[in-house]
């Protein structure tokens, strides 16, 4: 784990931009790739760290690929350099995505994160633990996933939070400035799922 805690390799070391794209990764597929290039591209990150939780609170008691496996396919569909997959929470012990963040945020003070999450995640956004908390921690960006694009922004955490949503025109200043503050960016749709992936692999569902 130590080489992901030195200045990323791209951009200004003294304000690096990080986007976490956390997540199961049940497992990890393209359609995590293509968020990571979009936020890559539409955020002016230097790098998305892929954090792969040692298990999702959410999904207790459902049938889950050890970490190893899944942090294997991460790296096997990550293949980019400023895209890094790891198991950064189970080597820090946190359960939770709030507490996750405010530890990354101690250890690197002078770096910029932005949570990414995809529409269907700010659906549910209620139900993680400390979730008001989270969106006043660190900025949010929310990727347009198929069948949830208007509900997305009529979400209870959206209305919640709508004083402070930018323009997706302005994605590029999210990370610059403070929290709560979120952008809601109508990309190219991916089809890929998780479920029917691991239903063609006979991975566990």
């Amino acid at each position: 784990m130590s080489h992901l805690f030195a200045p990323p390799p791209h951009g200004d070391r003294r304000r690096a931009r990080i986007g976490l794209l956390g997540g199961s990764f049940n497992p990890a597929h393209e359609g995590h790739r293509h968020i990571s290039l979009m936020a890559l591209r539409r955020l002016a990150l230097d790098q998305v760290w892929w954090l792969v939780s040692p298990g999702n609170p959410l999904k207790t008691g459902q049938p889950m690929a050890p970490l190893a496996e899944r942090l294997a396919t991460a790296h096997r569909e990550a293949q980019h350099p400023r895209m890094v997959p790891t198991d950064l929470e189970a080597a820090l012990g946190t359960r939770y995505t709030y507490d996750t963040v405010r530890v990354l945020q101690l250890r690197f003070p002078r770096v910029r994160f932005v949570w990414l999450m995809g529409a269907d995640n700010m659906m549910q956004l209620p139900r993680w633990e400390a979730w008001d908390a989270l969106m006043k921690t660190v900025p949010v960006a929310v990727f347009d996933r198929p069948q949830y694009s208007l509900v997305t922004v009529r979400a209870q955490a959206a209305r919640r939070f709508a004083a402070h949503r930018l323009p997706a025109r302005a994605a590029r200043r999210l990370a610059d400035g403070p929290p709560p503050a979120w952008v809601f960016l109508p990309i190219r749709r991916h089809g890929a799922s998780a479920t029917a992936i691991r239903e063609g692999r006979g991975w566990p569902a």
